[in-house]
Formats: C-alpha cells, structure tokens, sequence
C-alpha cells in the first residue's frame, strides 16, 4: 500500500504518518516512511533519539552529484532524470522499530516548478519505491497543496488529508481535492483530528463533502508533553494505535473494492 499523507501545516499530519506507519507494520506490512516534509519531524515522532544527526537526503551534496551527473545547487544543465536509488533505502534509512525512515529535506529552490538534481534524485527515489510491490510506502508530505501541482503523488493508492475542526483546514483540504483530482488521483480519504466533542466530529461530517473520513483521532493533550519530552508519540495512546489499525483496515477494504 501506497499512502501520501497532506493538510494545512499544524493540524498534526506527521503525527498521524507516524500512527498509520506503526499500524502498517504490525499488520505484517514491510514499511518505509519518507519524510517529505521541509520541517523534518517524523523521526522525533516516532521516538529516535537524535532527530538532528539525520542528515537528509538532499544535503547528500556529492552522492547526487554522482547519481545525476550534475552538481546539486545548479540548474540550466543537463543532468541524468532517472539516476540510480535503488540503494538508497538500505544505506541512508534509520531503522524505528522495524520501519525504514528516510528523510528527503528541502530542495532551497524558489518557485514551485524547481527542476534540478537534487528534485530528480528525490523523485526517482519516490517513483522507485511506489513500483516496489514488497514494500508499504507512506510520505509526510509538505503542509498545504502546492506539491500536488508537481504530481508528485500520482501514482499512490491513496492520498490522506489531515483536517481538523477548524475552517481554514476544511478549505485547505477542499483544495486538496479539487487539485488531487486534476492530477487523475481520485482515492482521497480524511483523517479527522483533534476531535474534542460530537460537536467537532458532526462539523467535520458536513464541512467536508465529497470526502470520505476513514477514522477519527481524537484530542489527547498527552501526546504534547510525550513528544517535547523527545519521546515516542506513537507508543503513548493505545487508543491512537487502534484508530490508526481501523484506518488501515479501512483503506485496505476500500483498495480491494
């Protein structure tokens, strides 16, 4: 299974990569997560000790410049769109209780149409793992829409919004489905969260048309205090984990559908 997980930035999207990732991989499932995200905060989710010694996959300055032919930093040039990766899960991953996390980073180009080595190298990388049949891939993307433009989704089996009561992530999420839809990817699902009340859950319910919700998280003031503490999001709410296996479940039943 292939998933893209997306929403307005701060309605907790790598928290829920994290959730899903977990219950990816203890349904049997052989799991990479790629955090495609500038922010960078998947592998602090999910407990690894020192998030900030990952060096992320676009700093990999000489290794891209080996792949693709073309010396990262420079645009203008021909350069090789189809480098070599099928190496790099197993050389540049850190191993979280038994999923393979890689940390892509932010290509610093402006502009939304940046097509340079370090774009071509991470790309190839996603296109190489969305084709590999043994593994689950799952992508904490960047916060909003624009990385629907690029398509760089296309090819998964479902894109997962992030929304929680609020309206300005309804719109955002609305605008994911209008943009999913001009790239041709159709199976888009909701993840409510922070749901405090019924009250929140039924706003969601009728804001959201045309959206269906594959399961609801609700609000735990907990989860805070565990990830400042530098600690495991994922294994502090039992409740979360079963929630995350239902929405699996779920995205499971409806792929086979």
């Amino acid at each position: 299974m292939k998933i893209a997980v997306t929403g307005k930035g701060g309605v907790g999207k790598t928290t829920t990569t994290a959730f899903i990732a977990r219950a990816l991989k203890q349904a049997g499932h052989k799991v990479i997560a790629i955090d495609a995200d500038p922010d960078s905060n998947l592998a602090a989710c999910m407990g690894y000790p020192h998030p900030e010694s990952i060096r992320p996959l676009v700093e990999l300055k000489d290794l891209i410049e080996e792949r693709t032919g073309m010396k990262p930093g420079t645009t203008g040039g021909m350069f090789i769109l189809n480098p070599k990766v099928d190496d790099i899960p197993e050389k540049f991953s850190i191993d979280i209780d038994g999923i393979k996390v890689l940390v892509a980073g932010a290509v610093k180009k402006g502009g939304s149409g940046c097509y340079c080595p370090e774009n071509a190298f991470i790309r190839n990388l996603v296109s190489h793992l969305l084709l590999d049949p043994e593994t689950s891939l799952i992508l904490d993307m960047e916060a909003g829409v624009e990385h629907l433009s690029r398509g760089t989704v296309r090819a998964v089996d479902w894109l997962v919004t992030v929304v929680e009561p609020a309206p300005r992530s309804v719109e955002t999420a609305l605008r994911i489905k209008h943009m999913a839809a001009e790239i041709g990817l159709t199976r888009i699902a909701a993840v409510g969260n922070r749901i405090r009340t019924q009250g929140d859950r039924d706003y969601l319910v009728g804001a959201l048309k045309g959206i269906p919700y594959a399961g609801f998280f609700p609000f735990e003031e907990g989860l805070h205090t565990v990830e400042i503490a530098g600690k495991s999001v994922v294994t502090a709410s039992a409740t979360m984990g079963r929630i995350a296996g239902e929405i699996v479940e779920y995205l499971q039943k409806q792929s086979a559908n």
